[in-house]
């Protein structure tokens, strides 16, 4: 049914817009418009790994999963697990076709911004951003081959917390397993498994001379490799913890 609603809304559009409009224009504004109008029968079931594990829906644990008016609500009320993940709707993924860059960018805005009007929370707290995906078909960077699945090409990762290095750009290898080793390596958990990717050690990287720059370069390829950090470089726990405005 899709199809149908979106083809009323494009028509729409276009019969609103100047004529001579590129139908492009008109997609860009008839999308989303035609996904919220839509939103209350649609659902990404492929989207949704949950939704086929018995060990999550037919178990207490199936509870876990809670909209973002929950997620907030623990915010203002110091009731936030020790680990919460937030995944924004479609309209806010800045996933092209039906959201953009800004949408993203303003919902990780209001996030942030409302974990940091909690100083007793936001004081404990590391927020850490990234993305399923980045396209990559550009990126020429080192990709290991950790196992029969990858990695694939890099994705953006962003953390915001007191005890972040600020304005620091690691070169540490990492993957989306990296923020599991993370939560295990914090909370002093055991791996998944016996061959799950958190077992992999930490990379070795020494420094090593570019000689066509003539500076020193961080080793982006890890000398142990197949190795996936636990983003604990990123931090710095026994220094001076930055405030929000840094």
């Amino acid at each position: 049914f899709f199809p149908i609603i979106y083809n009323q809304v494009f028509a729409a559009v276009k019969a609103a817009v100047p004529a001579g409009t590129p139908d492009a224009i008109i997609q860009s504004i008839a999308m989303p418009k035609a996904i919220a109008s839509a939103k209350p029968l649609l659902y990404n079931s492929l989207g949704d790994p949950l939704n086929a594990s018995a060990q999550v829906v037919d178990t207490p644990m199936h509870d876990n999963l809670k909209g973002l008016a929950s997620f907030f609500n623990d915010v203002n009320t110091n009731t936030l697990p020790e680990v919460s993940f937030v995944i924004p709707k479609n309209l806010d993924s800045g996933h092209p076709g039906y959201s953009a860059p800004a949408r993203y960018e303003a919902f990780l805005a209001d996030l942030i911004a409302k974990v940091q009007a909690n100083p007793a929370l936001y004081e404990s707290t590391a927020i850490v951003i990234t993305t399923d995906e980045g396209g990559g078909y550009f990126d020429s960077g080192y990709i290991q081959s950790v196992d029969f699945f990858g990695d694939g090409t890099r994705i953006p990762l962003i953390v915001v917390s007191p005890y972040a290095k600020k304005g620091y750009v690691d070169h540490t290898y990492y993957d989306h397993s990296s923020i599991l080793k993370f939560i295990e390596r914090n909370w002093q958990l055991p791996t998944l498994s016996n061959r799950s990717r958190d077992n992999l050690p930490n990379p070795k990287q020494d420094k090593e001379f570019d000689e066509h720059h003539h500076v020193e370069a961080e080793a982006y390829i890890p000398e142990n490799a197949p190795a996936i950090g636990d983003l604990m470089n990123l931090f710095s726990f026994n220094k001076v913890k930055h405030n929000k405005e840094d």
